[in-house]
C-alpha cells in the first residue's frame, strides 16, 4: 500500500537540493559556520517578505517567543495571556522568561484565541498577550485590548495576512519557527523574531548573542541562540519558492473543502473574515476521533492531531487550572489531514474517501 504522509519533506527538498548543495559548498569553503554573510542575507530577505524592517534569526521558535518577550521587558512577576489551544512551546517561552502564563479559551469555529475573554483576565501584572496564528491563519489581533503589547506566535503562518497586513507586523513583535515541517522549514531547528521596532530588534540581537554587542563585552545577561549559516542557506532557497508553495496549499485546502462538503459528520475549518491563510494544517473535527485516526493510519493515511491536550491538561502546566470548554472539547475531535504543496488531487481524493469510510 502506498502511504500518503502528513507532510512530504522529500518532495520539497528535491526542488531546492542543487541550490542548497551549492550554498553549503560555499559555507564549507569559507568555514563561516556561525554568523556567516548568508545569515544576514536571509534576515534581510525574510524581513522584506514579511514586510517588516527587522527579522532576527535565532536558534528556534521557542527562543524567538522568549527573546521577544524579554525584549519587551517581560520577566519575573509578570503575566502573559495566551490561548489554551496551542503547542506547549508558547507557554514554555513565557515561563522561561520568568512570567506566568494566563490562559483563555478559543472560539468554536476557528479555534483562534477568544479575544473577548482577554480583558477579563488582564490585571496590573499583565505585560503582554501572545495570540497564536493557528493552522496558518491570523488571530484577530486588532480586537485585543488596546495598550497591551502583542507578541504574535506566527510559527504556523509565514506569508499569511490579516486585513491585508502580513503577520509579523500586527503587533509589537512576532516569533516564528523554521522547524522542518513548517511552511518555511529549515533542515534542523531555527527561528526568527520579526518587528517594526528598532529598539526591540536591537534588544533581541543583544540577547541572542550572550548579551554581547561585540566580542567579550556583556552589558546584559544573554543567551546563545543563533541561526546558523547552513540553515540560512536552506531558508533562502526555500523562501524564493514560499509564495508558490503557499498558493498550492490554498488550492489543496479548497479541494479538501469541496471533497468533504457533504460529509455531515465532518466539521470543516472556518476562515475568519479578513484573513488570507497559508494552510499550514488542514484541521477538521470528527466524532470518535481516535478510532477514525487509527482507521486512517491502517489505510496508509498519515493524519495527525494538533493538539491532543490543552495546555492546562499537560503535566507541565497542570497548575494553570481553569475551565476552557472549547479547547477541552475540540481536543478530542481535532484531526489534521495530509497537506503539503505537492499533494495531488488523486491523493486528496483517496484521503477523503478513507475518511468517509472511517466515519461509516
Amino acid at each position: 500500500m502506498i502511504e500518503i504522509p502528513l507532510v512530504d519533506l522529500r518532495a520539497q527538498h528535491e526542488q531546492v537540493a542543487d541550490e542548497v548543495a551549492d550554498g553549503w559548498a560555499e559555507v564549507l569553503k569559507t568555514t563561516a559556520f556561525i554568523n556567516g554573510p548568508q545569515v544576514a542575507r536571509f534576515e534581510s530577505e525574510f524581513a522584506a517578505y514579511q514586510e517588516v524592517p527587522h527579522a532576527i534569526g535565532v536558534g528556534n521558535g521557542t527562543d524567538a517567543i522568549e527573546l521577544a518577550l524579554r525584549a519587551l521587558g517581560v520577566g519575573h512577576g509578570d503575566e502573559v495571556v495566551l490561548p489554551a489551544n496551542t503547542f506547549i512551546a508558547t507557554a514554555e517561552a513565557v515561563a522561561r522568561a520568568g512570567a506566568t502564563p494566563v490562559l483563555v479559551d478559543c472560539v468554536d469555529d476557528t479555534l483562534l484565541i477568544d479575544v473577548d475573554q482577554v480583558s477579563s483576565v488582564v490585571t496590573s501584572r499583565t505585560k503582554a498577550v501572545v495570540p497564536v496564528h493557528l493552522y496558518g491563519q491570523a488571530a484577530p489581533v486588532e480586537l485585543l485590548p488596546l495598550g497591551l503589547p502583542v507578541v504574535e506566535d506566527a510559527a504556523q503562518a509565514q506569508g499569511a495576512r490579516r486585513n491585508g497586513v502580513a503577520v509579523g507586523g500586527l503587533g509589537a513583535a512576532a516569533a516564528t519557527s523554521f522547524y522542518p515541517g513548517k511552511n518555511l522549514g529549515a533542515y534542523g531547528d531555527g527561528g526568527a523574531v520579526l518587528t517594526t521596532s528598532d529598539a526591540i530588534a536591537e534588544s533581541v540581537k543583544l540577547l541572542r548573542e550572550h548579551g554581547s554587542p561585540r566580542k567579550y563585552e556583556h552589558p546584559v545577561l544573554g543567551f546563545n541562540s543563533r541561526l546558523d549559516t547552513l540553515q540560512a542557506v536552506v531558508l533562502s532557497a526555500k523562501l524564493r519558492r514560499l509564495e508558490g508553495w503557499n498558493q498550492a496549499r490554498r488550492t489543496a485546502a479548497q479541494r479538501y473543502t469541496e471533497l468533504l462538503a457533504d460529509v455531515e459528520r465532518v466539521k470543516l475549518p472556518v476562515v475568519l473574515d479578513g484573513n488570507l491563510p497559508v494552510w499550514h494544517l488542514y484541521v477538521v473535527r470528527v466524532p470518535e476521533r481516535d478510532r477514525v485516526l487509527s482507521a486512517l493510519h491502517a489505510a496508509g493515511i498519515g493524519a495527525g492531531i494538533h493538539y491532543p491536550t490543552p495546555l492546562h491538561k499537560t503535566g507541565a502546566f497542570a497548575h494553570l487550572d481553569g475551565s476552557y470548554p472549547v479547547a477541552e472539547t475540540s481536543a478530542g475531535e481535532l484531526l489534521s489531514l495530509p497537506l503539503f504543496p505537492e499533494i495531488t488531487e488523486a491523493q486528496q481524493t483517496r484521503v477523503a474517501e478513507a475518511l468517509k469510510e472511517a466515519l461509516r
